[in-house]
């Protein structure tokens, strides 16, 4: 059965991606089971990227950042993402563009309603089978001055913003992620289908006349710290385009970050954390004090300190990377000796986040992750029989419901509104009584006590690793530092990147 997934700044570059389809019906988004593996698949050509015909849009000056969000559908396009717009525009310096979903004139946000009537015949004949994560919500326009985020309006704007000024653009994306079989094969998802993939925003991004600063909060979004490397390609070594990027998770996973509760109080992801950071603030909007955001001391806020602000405060499956990082575990493989003074955003992860996890050596965190991954696994093992189980109890009340009203499970038919009015009573009946019935609903209610528990774990472990990884981190950079030459030189460019203001 399918489960509930959660996923998924500074031209920066943030994407805050995320999916979903959820087999019930959408009360909360829940973390969904680690895919184990990913297909393998041969990269993709970088493509050309011709100019647009269309003259670029007016504008007080070279735009400074570039908003980007919402889904290919309306029903991909939750509320949260407009909301994670709304503030990337009230923290980021102007002038900006936004572009949302099918622009300001489209019913394109999704908004649970809790006061929607749950309980008509229609609506449970409709979750038993044929389930839709929007039935509970419902749709209204933007409250954003945005233009639609379809591919072509996409490339032009990041086309003719990269070809003026000589300041960093940031672009946010927050939208949807797919993942490929190789990293620079993921890519994200606009509106009506479209994507914009790693080899596409390296075409762009490698003819730019200014800085680019990418700030990915999306699921498999570590895909784009593919573009450290020329045309997105390890082999050919660090990029030569002034480039970096700081993302929400790896290539291989999936974030948090997209939800259509409006209640922000409710929500947990990247995004919130980052942005707020910027400002000083944690996710809520309280001042920070200077020892949890400004990890080196320079009296600034940088993109990098707003993104280990994410890393140490996040709640989430979240486990976020970024360019330097993925350029230093390709060019180094042997660990050294920690120099906590040479990557201080990494240091207040293993101080800040191992003081919160209670786990205080490199030691204790392989141990706990180790017992993480058994608890996973067999929660993992008993979920896979009670999905099977509810599989065979769904087909059982599917049968008897087909069996006495076969159009039942096609809304289309030119026969189901009668059947619906003439039958209703009798239907609830079934869907009340029958003990095909109640064996379905108790089969479904352990998968989602399962499910929540293995969310619950599944988070543990992500943040859990975040520590492992910072742990990791500084000894690839110490290890790297003492062998010097343009590997080194090359990291620190990264870093330098990242560690700007937007």
């Amino acid at each position: 059965m399918l489960r509930t997934t959660i996923a998924c700044a500074s031209f920066a570059l943030f994407i805050a991606l995320c999916a979903g389809a959820p087999r019930r019906r959408e009360v909360a988004p829940v973390a969904a089971r680690a895919k184990r593996a990913a297909p393998s698949a041969s990269a993709t050509a970088a493509p050309t990227v011709a100019a647009p015909a269309m003259p670029p849009a007016a504008a007080s000056g070279p735009l400074r950042f570039i908003a980007i969000g919402g889904g290919a559908t309306p029903e991909s396009t939750e509320v949260s993402l407009e909301q994670d717009i709304a503030l990337v525009v009230s923290v980021l310096p102007g002038p900006g563009r936004v572009l949302f979903a099918g622009g300001s004139d489209a019913n394109s946000v999704r908004t649970l309603d809790p006061t929607l009537d749950a309980t008509s015949v229609l609506v449970r004949v409709g979750d038993f089978f044929t389930p839709r994560k929007g039935r509970g919500s419902r749709y209204r326009k933007p409250s954003l001055n945005a233009l639609p985020a379809s591919s072509s309006s996409v490339h032009h704007e990041l086309f003719h913003a990269l070809a003026e000024g000589k300041d960093p653009l940031l672009l946010y994306i927050a939208s949807h992620g797919e993942q490929g079989g190789h990293a620079r094969e993921n890519h994200v998802v606009l509106w009506g289908g479209d994507e914009l993939s790693v080899p596409e925003l390296d075409a762009l991004s490698s003819k730019a006349k200014r800085p680019v600063r990418l700030v990915i909060a999306s699921c498999f979004s570590g895909g784009f710290a593919e573009l450290a490397f020329e045309a997105a390609e390890p082999a050919r070594g660090i990029t030569t385009s002034p480039r970096c990027g700081l993302f929400a998770g790896t290539w291989d996973r999936e974030t948090s970050g997209c939800d259509p509760n409006p209640d922000r109080r409710a929500q947990e992801g990247y995004s919130m954390h980052m942005l707020h950071a910027l400002r000083g603030e944690d996710r809520d909007g309280h001042p920070l004090a200077k020892r949890d955001i400004d990890f080196d001391g320079d009296g600034r806020v940088s993109l990098f300190e707003a993104h280990t602000r994410a890393r140490i405060a996040g709640e989430s499956i979240d486990v976020p990377t970024t360019t330097s990082e993925r350029y230093l575990r390709e060019v180094q493989k042997k660990p050294g000796k920690i120099d906590a003074k040479l990557l201080p955003e990494d240091a207040a992860v293993v101080t800040q986040l191992g003081a919160r996890l209670g786990l205080l050596t490199r030691a204790a965190v392989e141990e706990r992750l180790s017992a993480l991954g058994r608890t996973l696994d067999q929660l993992d093992h008993e979920l896979t029989i009670a999905e099977d189980n509810l599989d065979e109890k769904h087909g059982a009340l599917s049968a008897l419901l087909l069996g006495r009203w076969p159009v039942l499970d096609d809304a289309y038919h030119p026969d189901f509104a009668p059947t619906l009015a003439r039958d209703s009573l009798a239907i609830k009946k079934v869907l009340d009584d029958s003990d095909e019935a109640k064996a379905n609903a108790a089969a479904a209610e352990e998968v989602d006590d399962l499910d929540a528990r293995y969310a619950a774990g599944q988070t543990e472990e992500a943040i859990t690793l975040r520590l492992k990884r910072a742990y990791e981190t500084q000894e690839l950079a110490a290890a790297l530092k003492s062998k010097g030459g343009d590997p080194w030189k090359n990291y620190l460019s990264l870093l330098t990147c990242e560690r700007t203001s937007p």
